[in-house]
């Protein structure tokens, strides 16, 4: 790892880059390293200085007509050596240390983004540094953490999902059994839509269902050793659960429901990275009290959230939710857009990408989405099918929900519930 004064002395082989063309991207006490590519262009790493936050974003539940709407986050504690954003800095850039987002480092980093072919690339890997205890796929003897599509299908049961967001629960203090407490604990219905209708108090039922304790109790115990060794902790898990009547109030709102999705999703993080800033001023508090109140910051933060559909805009969004800054685009495209704002010590970057899940504290998030949405679907066939005998369950979606409708609407005029509380108009 080359210190920044090494990099400025260093001299690389003039055939392959001429470091006097590339300035480093963060502070002089921060760390930063210089990458040779083939097509002649350094990239320079950002580090994240003393700890950083890594955010991870996705959602459940997006096309069905019953059931909630599910969006999670998932926020990670990762070290300094655990790297930020790789940006490339053109040869003219005359950045002179400020954090990119500037004129000429986004045409740069457009360009270089482009030309690879849209693909981007996030340096924190949580997948490398916990691949002992991690894996991207199914697994017996490890923790599987990936995109909840590629671990849960209808009838092979939760096992795998509840491995992964348990075990992650445990290694942060949250000991989770039963569906009520999992609400509770990821703060996810604050306004207690689900006793309204159709999720009564009544159902609550204990968790883990198809997971034991007793591995999920080993297996936490495994994540905690493996952390501590990365300089990696996980913070929390948080999730919104939008119920029919709500979706179709936002949808109503700011109209269409994929900018309802856009809205709960980026609501969340602003909720997410207040959190995880409080957190991070108590949670090192033996670190920070050799620091001065001069040298004392916010951690950086890092956060991916899986692209909503066909949007790649998403400038006056943030600068919504985040009013008190100024929000600059980085880049936009169908693949990837990215954003950033904040000072450089405290930078926030947030990136919309395609297949997000990638990044493990997005995949965590998916899987933590998912299998809100399963629970929260099985509270709702157990409400129908005490009123209507023989109901065979449903999953919400388009292709048998209509038979559903229809096989409760006796049911549904007796108990007068209004079809806003039950279906999505879109």
């Amino acid at each position: 790892m080359l210190t920044h004064n090494m990099l400025c002395r260093s001299r690389p082989n003039p055939s392959t880059t001429d470091p006097e063309k590339f300035v480093p991207l963060c502070p002089l006490s921060e760390k930063a390293i210089w990458h040779a590519r083939p097509w002649g262009r350094a990239l320079v790493v950002a580090i994240l200085p003393h700890m950083g936050i890594l955010i991870g974003m996705d959602e459940a539940g997006y096309g069905p007509n019953l059931g909630p709407l599910v969006v999670a986050a998932t926020a990670w504690e990762v070290a300094e050596e655990v790297s930020g954003v790789r940006c490339p800095v053109s040869g003219n850039s005359q950045n002179n240390g400020l954090p990119i987002g500037k004129t000429g480092l986004k045409s740069a980093i457009r360009k270089e983004f482009t030309r690879r072919g849209g693909q981007s690339e996030i340096e924190c890997d949580l997948y490398r540094s916990l691949r002992n205890i991690v894996s991207k796929s199914a697994s017996e003897r490890r923790v599987a953490i990936s995109d909840s599509k590629s671990l849960y299908h209808p009838g092979l049961g939760l096992r795998q999902l509840e491995r992964g967001v348990h075990t992650v629960l445990l290694a942060v203090q949250e000991q989770v059994n039963c569906w009520s407490a999992m609400v509770h604990c990821c703060g996810a219905d604050p306004d207690g839509h689900h006793r309204r209708a159709c999720w009564p108090d009544g159902f609550d039922c204990p968790l883990p269902i198809d997971a034991s304790a007793d591995e999920l109790v080993r297996l936490s115990a495994r994540l905690a050793r493996a952390c501590d060794a990365a300089g990696v902790r996980p913070i929390l898990i948080r999730a919104r659960l939008v119920f029919p009547a709500e979706f179709n109030e936002l949808t109503a709102r700011y109209g269409t429901k994929g900018a309802a999705l856009s809205h709960i999703t980026v609501g969340l993080l602003r909720q997410v990275t207040d959190a995880t800033r409080m957190l991070g001023e108590t949670s090192l508090t033996s670190a920070l009290s050799s620091l001065t109140p001069d040298t004392r910051h916010l951690s950086p933060v890092i956060a991916v959230c899986d692209k909503h559909g066909g949007r790649n805009y998403y400038t006056s969004l943030l600068q919504h939710h985040f009013s008190e800054h100024w929000i600059e685009p980085v880049f936009e495209s169908a693949a990837d857009s990215r954003y950033e704002w904040g000072p450089p010590e405290s930078r926030v970057r947030v990136a919309f990408r395609m297949k997000g899940e990638s990044f493990l504290p997005t995949a965590l998030a998916s899987m933590t989405a998912k299998y809100l949405r399963e629970l929260a679907m099985r509270a709702f066939n157990a409400f129908w099918a005490a009123h209507v005998p023989d109901l065979r369950p449903t999953a919400g979606y388009p292709s048998d929900s209509h038979r559903f409708r229809r096989a409760i609407a006796a049911a549904q005029r007796q108990l007068g519930i209004d079809d806003h509380l039950l279906w999505r108009n879109r």
